[in-house]
């Protein structure tokens, strides 16, 4: 991945990039600063995560990111600042950055907020390859069914479904509908799998209840760290709610009452 860090204090850019390049074998392809010269630079540079400082002369960190996601929504943001501040740092959050690694820079607390963007960055793409095979599934546009497999268990273990029962039913399905080249609305599953109105009830309640644990995963999540944008969109795009509605839930609650609806049909 590509990796843009921004701070007025020059040991802190050379830190940061010897973590990322020495443990993450990733590229840093720029660095300054100069938060006006970044804004320029990230506008016409592919660049995956950027890592900038809060307090920064001329443009704030927060105007930064703010300017950059109207025009590069998909980009990464890191804030890194020794500010404690609740509301400056839920500014941060609502700006769209998704962690904040804390000055003094310490080596295990930079790699682990790191390998968390990392994770959520490929999850996101894997998350669009998922919602354009359910949701705009033609005989063109198909992925492969090894590819399709490993993209379904790969966002069933992100929401911490894989130990329920009902996630090899999910997996099955989509390979059915890998294999009939439909979306789920139109297959015959009675049919395709030999079973019973009673048996298909059974399967339906074993993938509620893994739908109700991905929900309830998610949820805790978004209490921990509501203004998580990531989250949020998987949250809308699986299970049909809008990311407003999600951040404003606050305790348990308030969200596990509607864990056992199932993923979104459209």
């Amino acid at each position: 991945m590509k990796f843009y860090i921004v701070d007025d204090d020059q040991s802190i850019l050379y830190v940061l990039q010897n973590i990322i390049e020495q443990n993450f074998n990733d590229e840093v392809v720029g660095m300054t600063s100069s938060s006006p010269d970044a804004l320029q630079e990230l506008m016409v540079k592919d660049v995956d995560i950027v890592l900038v400082d809060l307090l920064m002369p001329e443009l704030s960190g927060v105007d930064l990111v703010r300017k950059v996601k109207e025009v590069k929504p998909n980009i990464r943001f890191v804030m890194i600042s020794k500010v404690q501040n609740s509301e400056m740092r839920a500014e941060a959050y609502k700006a769209g950055i998704e962690f904040f690694i804390n000055k003094p820079i310490n080596l295990i607390e930079v790699k682990t907020v790191l390998k968390n963007v990392r994770q959520s960055l490929q999850m996101a793409t894997q998350l669009s390859d998922i919602s354009k095979m359910v949701n705009n599934f033609t005989p063109q546009s198909q992925p492969k069914s090894a590819e399709a497999h490993h993209q379904a268990t790969a966002t069933l273990n992100y929401l911490g479904m894989t130990s329920e029962k009902g996630t090899s039913d999910i997996l099955k399905i989509i390979s059915l509908m890998k294999a009939q080249k439909e979306n789920y609305r139109n297959i015959d599953l009675e049919q395709l799998m030999g079973i019973s109105e009673h048996e298909r009830r059974i399967i339906d309640q074993r993938i509620r209840r893994a739908i109700k644990v991905g929900l309830a995963n998610i949820a805790n999540r978004l209490i921990d760290n509501p203004y998580d944008e990531q989250l949020s969109d998987i949250s809308n795009l699986l299970f049909g709610y809008e990311s407003s509605t999600v951040k404003c839930y606050t305790s348990k609650a308030s969200v596990l009452p509607v864990a056992g609806f199932p993923f979104k049909s459209s």
